[in-house]
């Protein structure tokens, strides 16, 4: 085999292997398009209202509580 022809096989390896990638992500995308479609019509992008303990918002005592545990580890770490 000589080296145009080994030139001519590697550009047209290239170029086949550039067009399955390149097919590959416009499919993935439309895939994905598909995906955003589907959530919003079954409603799985709406966020529930439902507040839970660990969302709920922190009382000022606890606050301070919290403020005043941090500072304590804090310097207990710059003691050692």
């Amino acid at each position: 085999m000589t080296i145009p022809e080994m030139m001519g096989q590697s550009a047209t390896l290239t170029v086949l292997g550039m067009g399955v990638v390149f097919s590959f992500l416009i499919i993935l995308i439309g895939f994905m398009k598909l995906v955003e479609i589907f959530v919003r019509v079954t409603g799985l992008d709406k966020e529930e209202t439902s507040a839970s303990p660990a969302t709920a918002p922190v009382s000022s005592g606890q606050d301070k509580a919290i403020i005043a545990a941090i500072a304590a580890a804090i310097s207990e770490k710059q003691k050692k």
